[in-house]
């Protein structure tokens, strides 16, 4: 969600990695800094900076292993990187924007850091994205349990850091299954009261960026069919309270059918769509689910959302408890960030190995976006946790399959 500037050749300056691990699992990172974990169909890897993916390898329709995620080959370039995009990392304690950089608890008014849209009267920042300048996907985590199909990663925030009041303990566990990836987020606030929000922050492309008909992911068939609605927002994404209808046939309609990630962008409304001068998506989808009664977010056809690719054959779909979506179509990519060793076309002039404008989608669960700020949306129990409290859960489930059509 914010464009990247910087290391298009960070890639080359440091060891590469291969497309498959060396070690053994459970016995720490290989020589890139990566803890491989396996399920059947599907390899992945992790780095302990910010609990991120760094690899997700699922072979395509035609037997070709694609790697779906953006990310660097070596970990260490993760940290080295300034421009951050938050490359599949776990943004918190508040994951997305926080209105003016401030909130309200029990009548007491908290500020944390700015670290987004800075202004003349506010040069730091006009609002607070992912948890501020170090916010967790900054951060190096603890691995705690490392299987042959899962691992677990630990984090400390403490009591003021970025200005969040109290400390959380977190816990971080992904795990692969028969052609699934499943993700569960625990937080515990054990001093103070405080907001948590978590989220996912995976840079997808199902054609492993190496698609030689196009170099984005604008052919990419995304479906929302519980996301009637969004969260209306201002032109610097800030939420405004307002509650928008996703009316059929409009730009921000994923509900009523399957489409194509680019089939409206030429329409005049995708203009200022994903903020000031910026045509696109970068929208919080609500997940309404409540018209179907009593449902199992886990059950078969009750997916939040659903991603596939023609190309590849490659399909997602996203089971969350979640009731929120947001999806960015890498709308601030320059082709300046670059792909791995394991992604893309080699060797072709016409298909530079960077990630340019819609080169990808970030798709991430969580809860309804700033919902720490209007109250009138009643979400206080989703977002805002006290010690001795319910914990903080989020729990989500990627289910790959290979498709002959994207509209199936």
């Amino acid at each position: 969600m914010r464009l990247h500037t910087g290391l298009a050749s960070l890639g080359l300056l440091l060891p590469l990695a291969s497309a498959q691990s060396n070690s053994s699992a459970g016995a720490g990172p290989d020589e890139n800094g990566l803890y491989w974990i396996y399920g059947e169909g599907i390899t992945a890897a992790f780095i302990t900076y910010g609990a991120s993916v760094s690899r997700l390898l699922i072979h395509d329709k035609y037997g070709v292993e694609r790697d779906l995620v953006a990310g660097f080959d070596n970990a260490t370039a993760y940290t080295l990187d300034p421009a951050h995009p938050h490359l599949g990392g776990v943004p918190g304690r508040y994951a997305n924007r926080i209105q003016n950089s401030t909130f309200e608890i029990d009548g007491q008014t908290y500020h944390v850091d700015p670290n987004e849209n800075p202004t003349s009267e506010a040069p730091d920042g006009s609002d607070t994205l992912h948890g501020g300048h170090d916010g967790w996907d900054y951060r190096n985590f603890t691995v705690v349990s490392h299987a042959n199909d899962s691992i677990t990663f630990s984090i400390v925030d403490p009591d003021g850091k970025e200005g969040f009041p109290g400390e959380v303990v977190s816990y971080i566990t992904y795990t692969l299954g028969k052609m699934t990836w499943d993700l569960k987020m625990v937080a515990l606030a054990t001093t103070k009261k405080t907001p948590i929000m978590l989220s996912s922050h995976v840079y997808w492309n199902l054609d492993g960026f190496a698609n030689n008909e196009t170099n984005t992911a604008l052919n990419h068939t995304f479906y929302l069919p519980h996301s009637g609605q969004r969260v209306g927002v201002d032109n610097i994404l800030i939420p405004t309270g307002d509650i928008v209808a996703n009316k059929q046939g409009s730009v921000n309609d994923f509900w009523s059918t399957p489409k194509q990630i680019g089939a409206d962008l030429k329409k005049p409304e995708a203009e200022g769509n994903c903020g000031f001068n910026c045509t696109g998506y970068d929208t919080c989808w609500l997940v309404n689910r409540g018209q179907e009664g009593p449902y199992d977010w886990r059950a078969e056809g009750d997916f939040v959302a659903r991603l596939q690719s023609e190309w590849s054959g490659i399909q997602v779909e996203v089971y969350t408890d979640q009731e929120a979506f947001q999806m960015y179509s890498c709308n601030g990519q320059n082709a300046t960030m670059p792909l791995k060793t394991t992604q893309g076309i080699h060797d072709n002039a016409d298909f530079p190995r960077t990630i340019p404008q819609y080169g990808c989608l970030v798709m991430e669960v969580e809860d309804w976006i700033d919902g720490i700020n209007h109250p009138e949306w009643q979400r206080g129990k989703k977002q805002i946790f006290s010690p001795g409290g319910d914990p903080y859960v989020l729990q989500a489930s990627y289910v790959f399959s290979i498709n002959d059509t994207a509209t199936s």
